[in-house]
């Protein structure tokens, strides 16, 4: 895996072993960040991290800070392996939680931008509702999901959705 464009454009970075995870495709990343525009100074939470490829994506296009949370210990030591090796360490963190957990643990927390890609095989509309918290007033919303799941966060306004090979990517302004 690599990074798009930014700062680290074309370093390389790990993917977590095991099949618990699916890394996000270079082409939806890629499409996610050019809808985004420009981030500089913008905060994110990459829920349900993996690899951590959003986040890392992010910071080299200017955000100011990223959390990442996912719950397996393989995805955790890829992230801070990771991040180690792309010397982001001050501007990213990776927790290892259950994303309710922390969620539940963290309500405080918000950020400009949150970005939910679960586990395909494991979509809770739950937990994707309980993340919307963690959205600051007027922030983005953005979920990718597999496209036979049809959700929608309550109180968010839908700007676009686009479907891409098993993914539909949501973009949703709080």
């Amino acid at each position: 895996m690599r990074i798009i464009t930014g700062e680290l454009k074309g370093r390389n970075f790990l993917a977590p072993v095991g099949n618990r995870t699916h890394p996000m495709s270079e082409k939806i990343r890629g499409a996610i960040f050019n809808a985004l525009g420009d981030i500089e100074g913008l905060t994110l939470l990459d829920a349900f991290g993996g690899s951590g490829a959003i986040s890392f994506e992010a910071l080299s296009r200017g955000a100011a800070s990223a959390l990442a949370v996912d719950v397996t210990k393989e995805a955790h030591r890829a992230m801070q392996k990771n991040a180690e090796s792309l010397k982001v360490g001050k501007s990213f963190k990776a927790v290892l939680a259950n994303v309710s957990s922390w969620s539940a643990n963290n309500p405080e927390m918000q950020f400009d931008l949150v970005v939910a890609d679960s586990p395909y095989d494991n979509v809770s509309e739950i937990i994707l509702n309980t993340l919307s918290i963690h959205v600051k007033p007027g922030g983005l919303y953005i979920l990718s999901l597999p496209k036979s799941c049809e959700f929608a966060p309550e109180g968010f306004n839908l700007l676009s959705k686009k479907a891409y090979d098993q993914a539909t990517v949501s973009f949703y302004r709080a």
